[in-house]
C-alpha cells in the first residue's frame, strides 16, 4: 500500500515518540538534556532487537495526541523537549506505521515501552559541527582515475 506524502494523515494515525538522552556542547563541556521525537517503524524494530540506543522509553500514540504539545509531553518527564523539526518528523514516522502495520504490534497504543538497551557510550551530540580535514580523504594510488 503506497501513502501519498501530500496528503494529511487521519487524527487516529499510530506514531511512536521515544524519549532520547541527547547531549549539547557548552563551553567544552557536555550537557545532558532529554528530547522527545518521533521514532520511525524501521527504527522501532531494529531498537526492540536489542540495539544500544540512547532512548530510555517510548510511547505509542495516535497523531491527534501526539500533535498537541501538552497532551504529548504528560507522558515524559518535565524537562524532555520536542527535537527540531517535530512537526515534519511525526507526519514521516505515522507515515511509516501506514506503510508497515506489523510494526505496530511492538507498542500497544496507549502504553509505554521501556525495555530498551539504554546507553549513552556513544553520545548524540546535537550541536556538534564536523570539521573536515586533508587527513579525512581516501588515499588512492595516483593511476586510480586513468585507463589502463
Amino acid at each position: 500500500m503506497s501513502v501519498s506524502s501530500d496528503r494529511p494523515l487521519p487524527d487516529d494515525s499510530y506514531v511512536v515518540l521515544g524519549l532520547a538522552t541527547c547531549f549539547i556542547k557548552t563551553d567544552g563541556k557536555l550537557q545532558s538534556i532529554q528530547v522527545v521525537e518521533p521514532i520511525p517503524s524501521a527504527a522501532l524494530e531494529a531498537l526492540i532487537q536489542g540495539l544500544p540506543t540512547s532512548y530510555s522509553q517510548a510511547r505509542a500514540m495516535t497523531l491527534a495526541e501526539s500533535s498537541q504539545e501538552a497532551t504529548a509531553l504528560v507522558h515524559f518527564p518535565g524537562d524532555a523537549q520536542f527535537a527540531d523539526d517535530f512537526a515534519e518528523r511525526l507526519q514521516a514516522a505515522a507515515r511509516t506505521y501506514r506503510s508497515r502495520q506489523e510494526a505496530t504490534r511492538h507498542i500497544p497504543l496507549g502504553t509505554t515501552y521501556s525495555d530498551f538497551n539504554f546507553s549513552t557510550e556513544r553520545k548524540r551530540i546535537l550541536n556538534s559541527e564536523r570539521m573536515v580535514t586533508a587527513a579525512d580523504n581516501v588515499k588512492q594510488h595516483a593511476y586510480t582515475h586513468e585507463v589502463l
